[in-house]
Formats: C-alpha cells, sequence, structure tokens
C-alpha cells in the first residue's frame, strides 16, 4: 500500500538505508537544524527527543562518521556545529518545507509529547481543525489496501448524508494538506473514488478475498499531470516580478507535476479556483496557465 502526502519525501540513498525509525529522526533533525538555524548543539536533541547529553553528542558523531561525513564543523566560538562549505542533506532533501513543517509538526506534536518539543520561539502556526479519524477505521483500511483485500464499509457522503453500505477496494492514503482520505475501487459505482476518512461510520469489515482492482488499474491515479501557474496578468509587471519570486518561477511559469486524481486538491491548496476568478487580482495573485489541459481531470 501507498501512503501519499504532498510533503516533499524523505531522500533515500543506499548508504544509509535501512536505519531505525528513531534514529532516522535524529539525523533528519541534525541536518535540518544545522542548514536552516545553522548552528546545532547537543540540545536540540536533548530537547526534541527527550534523551541525554552523551547520547545526543554519540549521535551527532555516528552521523558524521557513518551518514555525512564532512558535512559539520564544530566551531568553538559558537560553542556548536556549523555545516560545512561541502554540506550536502543525505537524509533530507535540503528544502526549505522541511524545516517550516518541522516547525508546524512541534507546533501540533508538542501539545501531547512533551519531549518532542524544538524549542522554537518567534514562530506562530495556524493548525487547521482535527477531523474525526478513527484508529480502527484507519487500520482495515491498511490491512485491505497492502493485502489487495475488499472491504464492506458504511459511509456518510454529502450527497447521501445518511449512511450507505459500500464495498470498496482501497489502494492508497492520501493526504491532501487539508484532509485525509483514500483512494479506493468503489463496486456500487464501478469506478475509482476517494473516501474522506472521517466520513466512515463504524468498523470496516475486511471481506477475504482478492479485489480484482488495485492501483494498476487507476487511471486517473497513474497519469502524471504538469499544473502550470503564472502571476495573474491583470497585476502591473512589477507585481507580477514580486509573485514570480514569491514563488520561485522560472520565466514567470511555474510547474506543478501531480497525479490526475490530485490536481483538484492541489488546485485547492493553491487557493484556485478553475471556475471563478478573483475580481481582485492582488487577492486572486496567480492564475492556472494550463487551464484547457486540466478540464479532463476536473470537470
Amino acid at each position: 500500500m501507498q501512503t501519499l502526502l504532498f510533503w516533499r519525501p524523505l531522500v533515500k540513498r543506499e548508504n544509509t538505508w535501512p536505519l531505525r525509525w528513531d534514529l532516522l529522526l535524529r539525523y533528519r533533525l541534525i541536518e535540518i537544524i544545522a542548514l536552516w538555524e545553522g548552528r546545532l548543539t547537543t540540545n536540540h536533541l536533548c530537547t526534541a527527543f527527550g534523551i541525554g547529553r552523551q547520547q545526543a553528542s554519540a549521535d551527532i558523531n555516528t552521523y558524521l562518521r557513518t551518514i555525512g561525513a564532512g558535512n559539520l564543523e564544530y566551531d568553538r566560538a559558537l560553542k556548536g556545529y556549523i555545516p560545512s562549505a561541502s554540506f550536502k542533506p543525505v537524509v533530507t532533501s535540503g528544502v526549505a518545507d522541511e524545516y517550516l513543517h518541522a516547525l508546524a509538526h512541534n507546533n501540533e506534536l508538542s501539545h501531547t509529547f512533551e519531549s518532542l518539543q524544538l524549542e522554537t520561539p518567534n514562530t506562530e502556526v495556524l493548525r487547521l481543525p482535527i477531523r474525526d479519524v478513527q484508529p480502527d477505521v484507519v487500520r482495515p483500511l491498511v490491512q485491505a489496501a497492502r493485502a489487495g483485500k475488499r472491504l464492506e464499509v458504511e459511509y456518510a457522503s454529502l450527497e447521501n448524508p445518511r449512511p450507505e453500505p459500500r464495498v470498496i477496494a482501497p489502494h492508497t492514503l492520501v493526504f491532501t494538506g487539508l484532509r485525509w482520505h483514500v483512494r479506493a475501487w468503489c463496486e456500487r459505482n464501478g469506478d475509482y473514488r476517494d473516501f474522506v476518512l472521517s466520513r466512515f461510520r463504524g468498523v470496516p469489515d475486511i471481506i477475504n478475498d482478492t479485489s480484482k482492482h488495485g492501483a494498476d488499474g487507476d487511471r486517473f491515479w497513474n497519469e502524471r499531470v504538469t499544473v502550470r501557474i503564472k502571476p495573474d496578468s491583470r497585476l502591473t509587471a512589477d507585481q507580477r516580478r514580486v509573485i514570480a519570486r514569491d514563488y520561485g518561477m522560472v520565466r514567470q511559469v511555474l510547474r506543478l507535476e501531480t497525479r490526475a486524481a490530485l490536481v483538484k486538491y492541489l488546485l485547492d491548496l493553491l487557493r484556485l479556483d478553475p471556475k471563478v476568478l478573483d475580481p481582485d487580482p492582488k487577492a486572486q495573485q496567480v492564475v492556472i496557465d494550463n487551464l484547457d489541459d486540466l478540464k479532463p481531470w476536473l470537470f
């Protein structure tokens, strides 16, 4: 079973895999803090993971010996490690999102796990309301997806608010940035659909026979689509240059590759409505540059 997130995945390198999950988390924090804050101390690891200073020091030394040789240098004046001139991410991708997401996840996790606090002042993260997703719903979905099994479920939708029985064959859990859903074949509709995890009722029952409808047969899932966005043409030339810089556009165009089944969710994250143009170009900021290409996946 796949689990698809919009967030950038780990960088997998042959010389670092497999790693124990707890060590991987520590090594990722080492790279993220060193790269984006410019100074790493054992206290970062101690505070984040609730470990002792001796263990934190051993983790840094092991990282330098087996994972990122030459990536860090000890600065006596700063009393910490700094990224070397030859720093090259190994277990991270070296993008700002990783640091920003670490701040965001810390903001969420610290409410539950005090030992994971990163002590990052001067930041504030807006959190979306938590959807009501129950473990006893997720577990059979994951089991069925991994084993290629069918499920009997009770599901409520906006079209049919009263829960109805369905038989589905899930293949991938997806986080859209706003909510979780499962991509699955629906026997009642005879095609692949997205089922929001918080709308399942009761506990799904696994049917002990293999489904013929896995991810391989999901055309929208397997087709790759490029979404192109550009600054709103109603803005001035100087304003368009500002927006292009904000998004890291090349020649005032940003290309985003995704699955056809996820195009609408990507546009939702970008706050782009393919049917309506905001009357205020400063609010709209960006527009879809290749809407005609995307219409088969949107309408």
